[in-house]
């Protein structure tokens, strides 16, 4: 019975380090399961190369016979037949190598079309806990190196492989036919060459390793410093971020490369030499041979010529051997994520709940991120549709991690969390979802247009309807000033648009997707007060019939709360309204009070 393959752990698919077999069954397995829907196309192209990787092993015998029984022989019309069938190999050599090429390169793109596919809707199912843990370009880095492995496996290395055993087996017979004396005075130096080339894998598996893991560190650190360069810019950190690149990290990806160079640069010239040693000494006897009338002159020219091809494939398998290593290894990570189970999806059964009333409760919830600090604590709270709830405390009070509940970002450690009476674990996840708008203190802007981008939660929508949600933010005034109003291109993050222009382009798309229940995290604490108070005038339009939870530090903008929630230390300590809350002269008395001495200073 086979063993069973243990389960990969989220942190392992991006282990750099690992490397697998040459040949791995089960990841084999795998990949034949993308290549089935092209078999045709692809015994096309191993057809091709059959027929090409044999048309140029029997050019030298041709050769052979057209001195033996054209030059020597003195047979003029011989010598013609034989060109012409010289001839006629190298032009079927050369068209079945562009099919074969052509072929295998379109179904290679193919293959790796649907793998990435695959990957993109896989990826789009982990929770937020999975883009927590890992750094962005190390997780990219593993994604488009492995699949940059996975692709050159498909499309180049395994019908390389295939040839060169065609090439290798198609000589081997060829020689031993011809000469067996001489095939075997041949093969003497095959020992050393077997000796030679498992040293140089062992330690081709160390320095391949090595430098795999650079380069993954190389594209961690550039897509950081991309990503972060105004924090960059502003503490002056690029001369500092300079030496760190140039003396770490970019100079241990020269010095891997470089060993990489080395390996190569030793092993291949001995290779070579081992081929001119039985070259040698194929002439030598095969001299003595053709002398002593016992070998004709074409018959060791086409051994001289088959000797340097003999040596070709073994050359190139040896090479091959890291890339198919490299490409197992790729493959198992890919097909680990493509089985890995999302932390958070919709559960078998799953209910959907139809058009949400909005009516939302916690019931003793307690939540943490690793299983050990608790973010929240016992904490019950019931929400009646359409009410507007502000959520304030102090900054790691858990306010933020409340609202990720609600739309089950994370999944609560104990307790449950109701929307109409529902455990949001036992609703299907895109219905819920869909049904929410979410406005965070980060505004994040896609690449596109303003209307794009206001229309991304709700892509039916005509252009007269993003324009009412934008007046109803108050952002059509600054929209229509751009240099080509809503049709303006935004590059990704939004850099053109002000942090608060940013923040009224996310309101307007949350309004215009028309959600039962909505979330604004922080999403006033970057505009001006002239935005903010555009802002507070359309709150009653914005969340009329609508749930709405309001995370913020400003107290300004949740005075007009139905209830007003101060969690400290992951606990509700206070409930009520901003009248009853200030009368109580707690947590939320001070918390306005102190907000209020900072506007005076």
């Amino acid at each position: 019975m086979p063993k069973k393959r243990r389960p990969k752990k989220d942190k392992e698919f991006l282990e750099e380090d690992y490397i697998g077999r040459a040949f791995d069954p089960r990841i084999a397995r795998r990949i034949v399961d993308y290549v089935l829907p092209y078999k045709w196309h692809v015994i096309l192209a191993t057809t091709a190369m059959v027929l090409a990787s044999l048309s140029i092993t029997f050019r030298p015998y041709v050769i052979s016979q057209a001195i033996d029984r054209g030059i020597v022989a003195g047979d003029l019309a011989a010598l013609g037949r034989l060109v012409g069938l010289f001839v006629g190999l190298v032009v079927l050599t050369q068209v079945m190598t562009y099919a074969r090429i052509y072929v295998m390169f379109w179904t290679g793109q193919n293959i790796l079309y649907d793998l990435r596919l695959d990957l993109f809707k896989k990826l789009q199912t982990f929770s937020l806990a999975f883009f927590s843990e890992y750094k962005v370009g190390q997780l990219m880095s593993r994604l488009t190196n492995d699949v940059e492995r996975l692709q050159e496996l498909v499309t180049w290395a395994t019908l390389a492989v295939v040839s060169d055993l065609v090439n290798l087996v198609s000589i081997v017979l060829i020689m031993l036919n011809m000469n067996a004396r001489l095939s075997l005075l041949t093969f003497v130096v095959l020992p050393i060459m077997a000796l030679a080339t498992a040293l140089w894998r062992v330690r081709a598996r160390d320095v391949y390793r090595w430098t795999r893991k650079v380069i993954a560190r190389v594209n961690s650190d550039l897509n950081e410093n991309i990503t972060g360069v105004r924090v960059v810019q502003s503490f002056s950190r690029e001369e500092r971020n300079y030496r760190r690149f140039a003396d770490q990290i970019n100079r241990e990806n020269f010095d891997a490369n470089v060993a990489s160079a080395r390996l190569t640069a030793v092993f291949f010239p001995v290779v070579d030499l081992l081929a001119l040693a039985a070259t040698g000494i194929v002439i030598w006897y095969g001299g003595t041979q053709v002398l002593g009338e016992q070998l004709t002159p074409g018959l060791l020219v086409a051994f001289v010529m088959y000797i340097e091809r003999f040596f070709w494939p073994i050359r190139d398998l040896a090479r091959r051997y890291n890339t198919l290593q490299m490409a197992m290894a790729a493959g198992e990570r890919l097909f680990d994520l493509l089985d890995a189970e999302p932390a958070i999806r919709s559960p078998r059964g799953a209910i959907d709940p139809g058009q949400l009333r909005g009516a939302v409760c916690f019931q003793d919830v307690s939540f943490s991120y690793d299983d050990e600090t608790e973010v929240l604590q016992d904490l019950s709270l019931d929400v009646s549709p359409g009410q507007m709830v502000a959520l304030v405390g102090p900054t790691g009070a858990g306010k933020s991690s409340l609202v990720k509940l609600l739309g089950r970002y994370y999944d609560v450690t104990a307790g449950q969390v109701l929307v109409d009476g529902h455990d949001v674990r036992r609703l299907d996840l895109t219905a819920l979802r869909a049904q929410m708008g979410v406005v965070l203190q980060e505004t994040f802007l896609f690449s596109g247009s303003v209307m794009d981008n206001i229309r991304y939660g709700r892509l039916d929508a005509t252009d007269e309807e993003v324009e009412v949600a934008a007046k109803a933010v108050g952002a059509h005034d600054f929209i229509v000033k751009l240099p080509q109003g809503y049709d303006t291109e935004i590059e990704e993050g939004g850099a053109i648009l002000s942090v608060g222009q940013r923040q009224l382009l996310a309101f307007a798309r949350a309004l215009l997707a028309d959600p039962r229940i909505l979330v604004l995290d922080e999403a006033t604490s970057s505009v001006d007060t002239q935005t903010e108070r555009l802002i507070q005038e359309a709150m009653g339009r914005l969340l009329k019939g609508r749930t709405a939870f309001v995370i913020a530090h400003r107290l300004s903008t949740v005075t007009r709360a139905d209830q007003i929630v101060v969690l400290d230390g992951g606990r509700l300590v206070e409930q009520g309204t901003h009248q009853e809350l200030l009368a109580l002269g707690g947590h939320y008395f001070h918390l306005y009070s102190m907000a209020y001495q900072a506007l005076d200073t």
